[in-house]
Protein backbone atom coordinates (compact mmCIF):
# COMPACT_ATOMS: atom_id res chain seq x y z
CA UNK A 1 0.00 0.00 0.00
CA UNK A 2 2.79 2.44 0.81
CA UNK A 3 4.35 1.78 -2.59
CA UNK A 4 1.04 2.34 -4.35
CA UNK A 5 0.57 5.66 -2.63
CA UNK A 6 4.10 6.72 -3.48
CA UNK A 7 3.68 5.84 -7.15
CA UNK A 8 0.38 7.70 -7.30
CA UNK A 9 1.78 10.81 -5.67
CA UNK A 10 4.86 10.99 -7.88
CA UNK A 11 2.50 11.23 -10.85
CA UNK A 12 0.28 13.90 -9.31
CA UNK A 13 -0.38 17.29 -10.86
CA UNK A 14 -2.50 20.18 -9.70
CA UNK A 15 -5.96 20.25 -11.24
CA UNK A 16 -6.30 24.02 -10.88
CA UNK A 17 -4.07 26.95 -11.77
CA UNK A 18 -4.62 30.70 -11.64
CA UNK A 19 -6.89 31.43 -14.62
CA UNK A 20 -6.20 34.23 -17.10
CA UNK A 21 -8.54 37.23 -17.30
CA UNK A 22 -11.88 36.63 -18.96
CA UNK A 23 -10.98 39.21 -21.60
CA UNK A 24 -8.14 36.99 -22.80
CA UNK A 25 -10.44 34.09 -23.73
CA UNK A 26 -13.65 35.87 -24.77
CA UNK A 27 -14.05 38.23 -27.71
CA UNK A 28 -15.56 41.66 -27.05
CA UNK A 29 -19.35 41.29 -26.90
CA UNK A 30 -21.09 42.61 -30.01
CA UNK A 31 -24.50 42.89 -28.33
CA UNK A 32 -26.19 42.62 -24.93
CA UNK A 33 -25.75 39.48 -22.86
CA UNK A 34 -29.36 38.40 -23.31
CA UNK A 35 -29.17 38.61 -27.08
CA UNK A 36 -25.87 36.74 -27.13
CA UNK A 37 -27.29 33.98 -24.93
CA UNK A 38 -30.26 33.59 -27.25
CA UNK A 39 -27.93 33.28 -30.25
CA UNK A 40 -25.72 30.84 -28.37
CA UNK A 41 -28.69 28.67 -27.40
CA UNK A 42 -29.84 28.63 -31.03
CA UNK A 43 -26.38 27.52 -32.17
CA UNK A 44 -26.32 24.89 -29.44
CA UNK A 45 -29.55 23.37 -30.72
CA UNK A 46 -27.77 22.93 -34.07
CA UNK A 47 -24.56 21.66 -32.45
CA UNK A 48 -24.40 18.57 -34.66
CA UNK A 49 -23.91 20.79 -37.70
CA UNK A 50 -20.30 21.68 -38.61
CA UNK A 51 -18.99 24.64 -36.65
CA UNK A 52 -22.14 25.25 -34.60
CA UNK A 53 -20.80 23.91 -31.29
CA UNK A 54 -17.73 26.15 -31.59
CA UNK A 55 -19.97 29.09 -32.51
CA UNK A 56 -22.16 28.44 -29.48
CA UNK A 57 -19.07 28.35 -27.28
CA UNK A 58 -17.81 31.66 -28.64
CA UNK A 59 -21.19 33.32 -28.15
CA UNK A 60 -21.53 32.00 -24.60
CA UNK A 61 -18.11 33.42 -23.76
CA UNK A 62 -19.05 36.78 -25.26
CA UNK A 63 -22.19 36.75 -23.12
CA UNK A 64 -20.08 35.97 -20.07
CA UNK A 65 -17.85 38.92 -20.82
CA UNK A 66 -20.88 41.17 -21.34
CA UNK A 67 -22.44 40.18 -18.02
CA UNK A 68 -20.09 38.05 -15.89
CA UNK A 69 -22.61 37.45 -13.12
CA UNK A 70 -24.74 35.25 -15.42
CA UNK A 71 -23.45 31.80 -14.61
CA UNK A 72 -25.40 30.17 -17.44
CA UNK A 73 -23.05 31.79 -19.96
CA UNK A 74 -20.01 30.07 -18.45
CA UNK A 75 -21.92 26.81 -18.11
CA UNK A 76 -22.95 26.94 -21.75
CA UNK A 77 -19.34 27.45 -22.85
CA UNK A 78 -18.17 24.45 -20.82
CA UNK A 79 -21.00 22.30 -22.17
CA UNK A 80 -20.04 23.26 -25.73
CA UNK A 81 -16.39 22.44 -25.08
CA UNK A 82 -17.39 19.06 -23.68
CA UNK A 83 -19.44 18.35 -26.79
CA UNK A 84 -16.52 19.26 -29.03
CA UNK A 85 -14.13 17.17 -26.95
CA UNK A 86 -16.36 14.14 -27.33
CA UNK A 87 -16.23 14.40 -31.10
CA UNK A 88 -12.52 14.66 -31.75
CA UNK A 89 -9.93 11.90 -31.62
CA UNK A 90 -6.99 14.30 -31.52
CA UNK A 91 -5.45 13.83 -28.07
CA UNK A 92 -3.85 17.25 -28.00
CA UNK A 93 -7.09 18.98 -28.93
CA UNK A 94 -9.02 16.98 -26.35
CA UNK A 95 -6.62 17.96 -23.58
CA UNK A 96 -6.69 21.61 -24.65
CA UNK A 97 -10.49 21.69 -24.64
CA UNK A 98 -10.59 20.06 -21.21
CA UNK A 99 -8.07 22.49 -19.74
CA UNK A 100 -9.91 25.44 -21.28
CA UNK A 101 -13.14 24.16 -19.74
CA UNK A 102 -11.50 24.20 -16.30
CA UNK A 103 -10.39 27.79 -16.86
CA UNK A 104 -13.95 28.79 -17.77
CA UNK A 105 -15.24 27.03 -14.68
CA UNK A 106 -12.78 28.84 -12.45
CA UNK A 107 -13.75 32.19 -13.95
CA UNK A 108 -17.39 31.32 -13.30
CA UNK A 109 -16.58 30.68 -9.65
CA UNK A 110 -14.71 33.98 -9.43
CA UNK A 111 -17.51 36.09 -10.87
CA UNK A 112 -20.49 34.22 -9.36
CA UNK A 113 -19.06 32.65 -6.19
CA UNK A 114 -20.77 29.44 -5.05
CA UNK A 115 -23.43 29.62 -7.77
CA UNK A 116 -24.70 26.04 -8.20
CA UNK A 117 -24.24 26.26 -11.98
CA UNK A 118 -20.59 27.24 -11.53
CA UNK A 119 -20.03 24.45 -9.00
CA UNK A 120 -21.56 21.86 -11.31
CA UNK A 121 -19.83 22.87 -14.50
CA UNK A 122 -16.43 23.33 -12.86
CA UNK A 123 -16.77 19.82 -11.46
CA UNK A 124 -17.69 18.53 -14.91
CA UNK A 125 -14.68 20.32 -16.42
CA UNK A 126 -12.36 18.86 -13.79
CA UNK A 127 -13.67 15.43 -14.71
CA UNK A 128 -12.92 16.02 -18.38
CA UNK A 129 -9.41 17.17 -17.53
CA UNK A 130 -8.78 14.18 -15.25
CA UNK A 131 -9.83 11.83 -18.02
CA UNK A 132 -7.49 13.46 -20.52
CA UNK A 133 -4.62 13.97 -18.06
CA UNK A 134 -4.81 11.32 -15.36
CA UNK A 135 -2.10 12.99 -13.27
CA UNK A 136 -4.64 15.63 -12.24
CA UNK A 137 -7.18 13.08 -10.97
CA UNK A 138 -5.93 12.77 -7.38
CA UNK A 139 -6.29 16.53 -6.89
CA UNK A 140 -9.49 16.79 -8.92
CA UNK A 141 -11.61 14.03 -7.40
CA UNK A 142 -12.11 15.44 -3.88
CA UNK A 143 -12.68 18.89 -5.36
CA UNK A 144 -15.32 17.42 -7.64
CA UNK A 145 -17.19 15.70 -4.82
CA UNK A 146 -17.24 18.89 -2.74
CA UNK A 147 -18.45 20.99 -5.69
CA UNK A 148 -21.13 18.48 -6.67
CA UNK A 149 -22.50 18.11 -3.16
CA UNK A 150 -22.74 21.88 -2.92
CA UNK A 151 -24.43 22.08 -6.32
CA UNK A 152 -26.88 19.34 -5.33
CA UNK A 153 -27.83 21.29 -2.23
CA UNK A 154 -28.22 24.54 -4.16
CA UNK A 155 -29.94 23.46 -7.38
CA UNK A 156 -30.22 19.70 -7.89
CA UNK A 157 -32.20 19.97 -11.15
CA UNK A 158 -29.28 21.45 -13.14
CA UNK A 159 -28.70 19.43 -16.32
CA UNK A 160 -31.51 16.96 -15.61
CA UNK A 161 -30.26 16.13 -12.12
CA UNK A 162 -26.63 16.51 -13.13
CA UNK A 163 -25.13 17.17 -9.67
CA UNK A 164 -26.47 13.87 -8.32
CA UNK A 165 -25.71 11.99 -11.54
CA UNK A 166 -22.10 13.15 -11.81
CA UNK A 167 -21.50 12.67 -8.09
CA UNK A 168 -22.74 9.09 -8.43
CA UNK A 169 -20.34 8.54 -11.32
CA UNK A 170 -17.40 9.89 -9.31
CA UNK A 171 -18.26 7.71 -6.31
CA UNK A 172 -18.60 4.66 -8.56
CA UNK A 173 -15.38 5.09 -10.51
CA UNK A 174 -12.92 6.84 -8.18
CA UNK A 175 -10.52 4.83 -6.02
CA UNK A 176 -11.81 4.16 -2.55
CA UNK A 177 -10.31 5.58 0.65
CA UNK A 178 -7.45 6.26 1.32
CA UNK A 179 -6.57 6.83 -2.33
CA UNK A 180 -9.77 8.60 -3.32
CA UNK A 181 -13.44 9.36 -2.56
CA UNK A 182 -14.87 6.25 -4.22
CA UNK A 183 -17.87 4.72 -2.42
CA UNK A 184 -20.15 2.49 -4.52
CA UNK A 185 -22.76 2.16 -1.77
CA UNK A 186 -23.04 5.95 -1.41
CA UNK A 187 -23.26 6.26 -5.21
CA UNK A 188 -26.56 4.38 -5.44
CA UNK A 189 -28.76 6.94 -3.62
CA UNK A 190 -27.16 9.70 -5.67
CA UNK A 191 -28.05 7.90 -8.90
CA UNK A 192 -31.57 7.30 -7.59
CA UNK A 193 -31.91 11.00 -6.76
CA UNK A 194 -31.00 11.93 -10.35
CA UNK A 195 -33.63 9.51 -11.68
CA UNK A 196 -36.27 10.98 -9.38
CA UNK A 197 -35.52 14.42 -10.84
CA UNK A 198 -35.71 13.26 -14.48
CA UNK A 199 -36.49 9.57 -15.02
CA UNK A 200 -36.69 10.03 -18.79
CA UNK A 201 -33.16 11.37 -19.28
CA UNK A 202 -31.11 8.43 -20.61
CA UNK A 203 -27.83 9.27 -18.80
CA UNK A 204 -29.68 9.14 -15.47
CA UNK A 205 -30.85 5.60 -16.19
CA UNK A 206 -27.37 4.64 -17.42
CA UNK A 207 -25.84 5.87 -14.17
CA UNK A 208 -28.49 4.08 -12.12
CA UNK A 209 -27.76 0.89 -14.04
CA UNK A 210 -24.05 1.23 -13.31
CA UNK A 211 -24.74 1.83 -9.62
CA UNK A 212 -26.93 -1.26 -9.41
CA UNK A 213 -24.36 -3.34 -11.30
CA UNK A 214 -21.43 -2.28 -9.11
CA UNK A 215 -23.55 -3.05 -6.04
CA UNK A 216 -24.23 -6.58 -7.33
CA UNK A 217 -27.91 -6.01 -8.16
CA UNK A 218 -27.92 -7.39 -11.69
CA UNK A 219 -31.67 -7.61 -12.28
CA UNK A 220 -32.20 -3.97 -11.32
CA UNK A 221 -29.18 -2.94 -13.38
CA UNK A 222 -30.63 -4.74 -16.40
CA UNK A 223 -33.95 -2.96 -15.93
CA UNK A 224 -32.31 0.48 -15.75
CA UNK A 225 -30.09 -0.18 -18.76
CA UNK A 226 -33.06 -1.47 -20.75
CA UNK A 227 -35.01 1.68 -19.95
CA UNK A 228 -31.98 3.78 -20.91
CA UNK A 229 -31.82 1.99 -24.26
CA UNK A 230 -35.51 2.63 -24.96
CA UNK A 231 -35.24 6.28 -24.02
CA UNK A 232 -32.02 6.78 -25.98
CA UNK A 233 -33.48 5.09 -29.05
CA UNK A 234 -36.49 7.40 -28.88
CA UNK A 235 -34.17 10.40 -28.50
CA UNK A 236 -32.18 9.28 -31.54
CA UNK A 237 -35.39 9.09 -33.56
CA UNK A 238 -36.10 12.69 -32.56
CA UNK A 239 -32.68 13.74 -33.83
CA UNK A 240 -30.89 14.30 -30.51
CA UNK A 241 -27.17 14.52 -31.44
CA UNK A 242 -26.10 12.92 -28.16
CA UNK A 243 -28.42 9.95 -28.38
CA UNK A 244 -26.25 7.60 -30.45
CA UNK A 245 -23.63 7.56 -27.70
CA UNK A 246 -26.27 6.75 -25.10
CA UNK A 247 -27.59 3.92 -27.27
CA UNK A 248 -24.08 2.48 -27.61
CA UNK A 249 -23.46 2.72 -23.87
CA UNK A 250 -26.74 1.03 -23.00
CA UNK A 251 -26.21 -1.81 -25.47
CA UNK A 252 -22.66 -2.38 -24.25
CA UNK A 253 -23.85 -2.48 -20.64
CA UNK A 254 -26.61 -4.96 -21.45
CA UNK A 255 -24.14 -7.19 -23.31
CA UNK A 256 -21.83 -7.09 -20.31
CA UNK A 257 -24.62 -8.17 -17.98
CA UNK A 258 -25.60 -10.93 -20.41
CA UNK A 259 -22.03 -12.24 -20.38
CA UNK A 260 -21.97 -12.23 -16.59
CA UNK A 261 -25.37 -13.94 -16.32
CA UNK A 262 -25.73 -16.15 -19.44
CA UNK A 263 -29.15 -17.45 -18.42
CA UNK A 264 -30.65 -14.01 -19.08
CA UNK A 265 -28.96 -13.43 -22.45
CA UNK A 266 -32.03 -14.26 -24.51
CA UNK A 267 -34.15 -11.59 -22.85
CA UNK A 268 -31.35 -9.02 -23.10
CA UNK A 269 -30.87 -9.42 -26.82
CA UNK A 270 -34.51 -8.57 -27.42
CA UNK A 271 -34.38 -5.32 -25.41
Amino acid sequence: MRCAVLILCTACASALHAPPPLESIAAPPRSAAGELLAEADAAWVRRAEPGQAARAEELYLQAARAEPQRAESFGGAIRAKAFRLGRTKDGGERLQLAQEAVVVGQLCEQTAPAAPLCDYWLAAALGLQARERSATAKDALPRMTDLLRRAARGDPVIDHGGPHRLLATVLLRAPSWPLGPGDPEAALPEAQAAVRIDPDFPPNQLTLGEAFKVNQRAAEARSAYSKALRLATDAAARGDPDASGWVDDARAALRDIACRTPATSASVTTA
